[in-house]
């Protein structure tokens, strides 16, 4: 049997780290009321597009970042205004992809709800970080924005890691029932 890649296995102690259950507890509140109105829930959960409306609203803001470092990497100074206009907009467009992350956090179980902290927390970072990269474009300092927007996309990657691990092992995407027939 081939031996547990170091990922896995870092996850599985964050789904069983009962040291973030007080993280866990302090924003359950925030969340439910988020999702107290059934209307705002089903909204947010995607339930009128048959699936959960995260993933399609993660797109926005992990695109426009990604295509500003790449910019960045291989666009020379004149892509620099371009840079700085899709870090900008993929701020923007981080909030209410958090909201519906959050939307489908609150119906997760315990051991999610604690790796859905550290991806929100990760996801969190990344985007105050890239705030900090657009801020520092704005004022002229566009190689720190450049690092900033490096750093980020660092954060953003373990956000992405956690949130596919969601997905994808743990699959607790919201669906439409029609969905669950074969």
């Amino acid at each position: 049997m081939p031996d547990t890649p170091a990922l896995v296995s870092w996850t599985q102690r964050l789904e069983s780290s009962a040291a973030l259950d007080p993280v866990v507890r302090a924003v359950r509140p925030a969340v439910d009321a988020l999702v107290a109105e059934p209307w705002r829930r089903d909204l947010l959960r995607g339930a009128w597009l048959g699936h959960a409306l995260h993933p399609v609203m993660t797109d926005l803001p992990v695109g426009l970042w990604t295509s500003a470092v790449t910019l960045d990497l291989v666009g020379g100074p004149g892509a620099r205004p371009a840079a700085t206009r899709l870090i900008g907009l993929g701020v923007l467009a981080a909030g209410p992809a958090a909201w519906t992350g959050w939307a489908e956090w609150s119906g997760l179980a315990q051991h999610e709800q604690r790796v859905g902290v550290v991806h929100a927390a990760s996801n969190g970072l990344a985007a105050a970080l890239f705030a900090s990269s657009w801020l520092a474009r704005r004022r002229g300092a566009h190689r720190r924005g450049q690092v900033l927007g490096l750093v980020a996309s660092s954060a953003l990657g373990v956000g992405g890691y956690l949130g596919g691990h969601l997905v994808s092992a743990r699959k607790v995407s919201s669906r439409h029932p029609e969905f669950s027939a074969p």
